[in-house]
Protein backbone atom coordinates (compact mmCIF):
# COMPACT_ATOMS: atom_id res chain seq x y z
CA UNK A 1 0.00 0.00 0.00
CA UNK A 2 2.94 2.43 0.86
CA UNK A 3 4.38 2.24 -2.66
CA UNK A 4 0.77 2.67 -4.15
CA UNK A 5 0.15 5.83 -2.02
CA UNK A 6 3.82 6.95 -2.24
CA UNK A 7 3.31 6.78 -6.55
CA UNK A 8 0.01 9.08 -7.24
CA UNK A 9 1.54 11.59 -4.61
CA UNK A 10 4.60 11.66 -6.17
CA UNK A 11 2.93 12.83 -9.05
CA UNK A 12 0.91 15.36 -7.80
CA UNK A 13 3.58 17.37 -5.81
CA UNK A 14 6.38 19.76 -7.61
CA UNK A 15 9.10 18.21 -5.06
CA UNK A 16 8.90 14.09 -5.41
CA UNK A 17 11.86 14.26 -3.28
CA UNK A 18 10.27 15.41 0.04
CA UNK A 19 7.42 13.14 -0.01
CA UNK A 20 7.37 10.63 3.40
CA UNK A 21 5.18 7.80 3.71
CA UNK A 22 5.00 5.68 7.02
CA UNK A 23 3.25 2.64 7.13
CA UNK A 24 1.75 1.39 10.31
CA UNK A 25 -0.78 -2.19 11.00
CA UNK A 26 -2.40 -0.57 14.87
CA UNK A 27 -4.12 -4.31 14.64
CA UNK A 28 -4.66 -7.04 12.08
CA UNK A 29 -6.91 -5.70 10.27
CA UNK A 30 -6.38 -2.34 9.69
CA UNK A 31 -3.08 -0.51 7.73
CA UNK A 32 -2.78 3.58 8.53
CA UNK A 33 -0.88 5.21 6.15
CA UNK A 34 0.32 8.89 7.26
CA UNK A 35 1.59 11.22 4.51
CA UNK A 36 3.92 14.41 4.69
CA UNK A 37 4.70 16.76 2.23
CA UNK A 38 6.67 20.03 1.56
CA UNK A 39 4.38 22.70 2.81
CA UNK A 40 3.72 24.06 -0.68
CA UNK A 41 2.83 20.71 -1.89
CA UNK A 42 -0.16 20.16 0.90
CA UNK A 43 -2.57 22.32 -1.63
CA UNK A 44 -1.78 20.37 -4.70
CA UNK A 45 -2.30 17.16 -2.55
CA UNK A 46 -5.25 17.88 -1.16
CA UNK A 47 -7.10 19.35 -4.14
CA UNK A 48 -9.84 22.08 -4.62
CA UNK A 49 -12.67 20.94 -1.91
CA UNK A 50 -10.41 18.17 -0.92
CA UNK A 51 -10.92 16.22 -3.75
CA UNK A 52 -7.78 15.06 -4.18
CA UNK A 53 -7.20 13.10 -0.86
CA UNK A 54 -10.81 12.16 -0.81
CA UNK A 55 -9.59 10.22 -4.51
CA UNK A 56 -6.80 9.17 -2.99
CA UNK A 57 -8.65 7.75 0.03
CA UNK A 58 -11.38 6.12 -2.23
CA UNK A 59 -8.27 4.11 -4.11
CA UNK A 60 -6.86 3.56 -0.78
CA UNK A 61 -9.79 1.51 0.37
CA UNK A 62 -10.78 -0.26 -2.75
CA UNK A 63 -6.95 -1.68 -2.98
CA UNK A 64 -7.14 -2.46 0.84
CA UNK A 65 -9.98 -4.12 0.59
CA UNK A 66 -8.99 -6.86 -2.01
CA UNK A 67 -6.69 -8.04 0.40
CA UNK A 68 -9.68 -7.83 3.68
CA UNK A 69 -8.01 -4.74 5.26
CA UNK A 70 -9.18 -1.86 5.94
CA UNK A 71 -6.92 1.34 5.45
CA UNK A 72 -6.56 4.86 6.83
CA UNK A 73 -4.69 7.78 5.19
CA UNK A 74 -3.56 11.00 6.98
CA UNK A 75 -1.83 14.14 5.85
CA UNK A 76 0.47 15.35 8.34
CA UNK A 77 1.52 19.72 8.05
Amino acid sequence: MKEFVEFIVKQLVDKPEKVKIEESMPNQNTIGIKLEVEKNDIGKVVGKKGKNINALRTLLTAAAAKNHHRATLQLIE
